[in-house]
């Protein structure tokens, strides 16, 4: 099962396949209950480099500096999911949740 907070290679070419050439890693920020019952999720891209947007939080994930980029989230077909490569820890977890309530409150 896919869980929120789940970190995924995923596969952004075109048509998915399993041999996906463009792949990147990406935070699942759908619910677990929506995670547990669409053919869908909703992911944030991570990032390595980039300018300091307050829509992009920084995390420390796989002992690198990344950003959880919130101005590129989008739904994906669960197919899209490559492989899970970790999990984002709870302090990170409650810091993009507030950011998320920020950006959609208004």
């Amino acid at each position: 099962m896919v869980n929120r907070f789940d970190v995924y290679l995923v596969s952004l070419d075109p048509e998915p396949s399993k041999d996906a050439k463009n792949t990147r890693p990406c935070v699942v920020i759908s619910p677990d209950e929506m995670n547990a019952h669409i053919p869908s999720v909703i992911i944030a891209p991570l990032s390595s480099s980039g300018p300091l947007y307050p829509t992009r939080i920084r995390i420390s994930f796989l002992n690198n500096e990344r950003a959880v980029v919130l101005d590129q989230i989008r739904t994906i077909d669960k197919l899209r999911l490559v492989k899970r490569i970790g999990k984002i820890d709870g302090d990170d977890q409650r810091r993009i949740c507030e950011r998320l309530t920020e950006l959609f409150a208004q």
